[in-house]
């Protein structure tokens, strides 16, 4: 049972410290065009994570000119980031923690 606990409060914590970082990331390079939850001059997190992978949420931050074509959009307001594997990893992360449960 201790072990348990013990797992669990592990795994708790290792989530909420990905997520923080996430998060860092988030107010580091995101914040000014996108929100969580809400539209910004950017889709918020909420609306991507209901619709991307992990993958295309990835292609997206590092070539949106690219990805934006092969989704169809007519034009792409967004900046390409060269962020370090473990930002990328990190925000896509956070972004993802916003999907509907279920979903």
């Amino acid at each position: 049972m201790g072990k348990l606990i013990l797992s669990f409060l592990l795994s708790l914590f290792l989530t909420q410290s990905c997520n923080a970082d996430g998060k860092k990331v988030f107010e580091t390079y995101c914040w000014g065009c996108h929100h969580q939850t809400a539209v910004a001059f950017g889709p918020p997190f909420a609306q991507i994570a209901s619709k991307r992978s992990a993958e295309e949420i990835q292609a997206m931050i590092a070539d949106p000119a690219g990805v934006s074509k092969i989704f169809g959009y007519k034009r792409n307001a967004m900046p390409p980031f060269k962020l370090k594997p473990i930002e990328l990893k990190e925000i896509t992360d956070y972004i993802l923690s916003y999907k509907a449960k279920g979903k």
